[in-house]
Formats: structure tokens, sequence, C-alpha cells
């Protein structure tokens, strides 16, 4: 089973509806804190479980994002969740997809933060290679040295020092073959492209002005493929936008989860 980080999860708050918090490689999810509190505060149930092998989860060799799908879904059905909005960040936005593709009756809505959904071409893949070799040479301390400069834009690198810091205590945490088998998922995984104009749930997609890793024009490409799905950018955010500008994120995922609890109880 996965560990997790949960608000409103007791029995009596449970309505059948959860938010599902999707983490970012190669961190935990502990980056969803601030979320947790609003999404807390405003009275939803949330759950954001951790990856394989990371803060307890079991550890896994040779994972596929459809594996983590298959848990993903028994964690909520441990809950008594039946339908969930799936809020994906990165890696998370590739997890997001697989949910999607393996479990379509459990998603109430998607929200897509600062990721993309083509697989790696060649050059990417090979990238990925070297960058495994050098965590199994160096650690997570290499992962934190390579991952740290695109997190967080260069203003509140500056400013708010606490963020870039705690994102790489996160990455400490975390063991080499965590680091290694969640790349080795992220390298192995399927082209979603296909996927996004056939969905019909509301989609939100966000993203960091300042990203460069996944760019705002890469955001719009996405939402541009899904019928009816909305776009937000993030100002003075780079690619861990919830964590960078919180009130911004908080601000737009909360009117999507309750625009979407004033459809249903229409309907």
């Amino acid at each position: 089973m996965l560990s997790y980080k949960g608000v409103n999860t007791a029995q009596e708050n449970r309505n059948g509806y959860a938010v599902l918090l999707l983490h970012a490689f190669p961190i935990s999810a502990e980056m969803w804190e601030p979320q947790l509190r609003a999404i807390e505060a405003a009275g939803f149930m949330a759950v954001a479980p951790n990856s394989f092998g990371i803060e307890g989860s079991e550890e896994k060799q040779d994972w596929s994002f459809t594996d983590y799908a298959h848990e993903l879904a028994a964690l909520l059905d441990s809950l008594h969740c039946r339908k969930v909005t799936v809020v994906g960040l990165s890696m998370g936005g590739y997890q997001a997809f697989a949910f999607l593709k393996c479990y379509p009756e459990k998603i109430a809505s998607i929200v897509l933060c600062d990721t993309r959904s083509e697989d790696d071409a060649l050059p990417a893949r090979q990238q990925r290679q070297e960058f495994i070799n050098a965590i199994e040479a160096h650690g997570p301390e290499e992962a934190v040295r390579r991952m740290l400069p695109n997190f967080f834009s260069s203003k509140t690198a500056l400013e708010k020092p606490e963020l870039p810091e705690h994102a790489a205590e996160m990455i400490r945490k975390q063991s080499n073959r965590a680091i290694v088998e969640a790349m080795k998922a992220i390298m192995t995984r399927e082209d979603a492209t296909p996927l996004l104009s056939g969905i019909t749930c509301p989609v939100l997609v966000l993203n960091g002005e300042e990203d460069r890793i996944t760019t705002p024009e890469t955001a719009a490409g996405i939402q541009t493929q899904i019928p009816g799905a909305l776009l937000g950018i993030l100002h003075e955010a780079a690619h861990l936008s919830n964590m960078e500008q919180p009130e911004q994120f908080n601000a737009l995922l909360l009117e999507h989860i309750q625009a979407l609890t004033i459809s249903s109880e229409k309907t």
C-alpha cells in the first residue's frame, strides 16, 4: 500500500469524492502541504500519495505508471473514494494520464500542472539514462544539483531561499533506488497525446510563467487539444508552481473544484 498525506479523511467527512494530489519527481507528497491546508479549510477530502519507495510507500522495481495507477485505485477504494479530481504536477501529470487511461470512471475532473503529454524522444531518454547513471554513482545530492535550479524562479531563490532548501531536503530523503526507479518509469511512459481529444471531463491546465522544463507554450498546447479545457498561468512561478505561488495556485484549484461540485449538485 502507498503511504499518503490526507485531510478530511475521517469516515464522517467522506461523501465519495476526493482530490487526488500526485507529486513531482524526485520529491514527495510533502510538496502539497499548501494545497492540503487550503482544501481542508474548504471542506473537501484530499489524498496525496507518495510514489513507490518514497516516505514509507512500498519499494518496487521496474514499475510503470500503469502499475502506479492500479495502486492509486486500491488506495482510493480503501478510503471509499468513488470519484476524484486528479491533480498532477510534472511526473504527477504523467501519472494522471495513466490513471485516466486505466480508470476513467473514477475521474470527476483533471488538473494538469507543469507537465507534458508526449513521451520521450530518443535524445531525452539518453539524457535520463545519464541522470540514472549519475544518481547511482553520487546519490540524491546529484539530483539536488541537477533539479533544483529549475524548480523555482530566480527571484524566489533569492527572496525565499527556504523554498529551494525545503525542496532539496525532500530530495535528500529519497534513496538512490527510489529516484532511479521513478526516472525509469518516466523514461518508459506512454505517449498520452492521443488521449487528449477524447477527454470529456472538466480539465484545468496550470503552468508557471517562468517554467523552463515545461513551458507555458507546452501547457497551451495541451489545453488546446482538450475540448473545453481552461488554462491558468501562474506569475513569478517556475516548475514547482504550487509551492512557489500557493495563493495563485490554490485560488484556481479551489475555483475548479467548487465549480465542479456546483455542477454536480445541479445534475
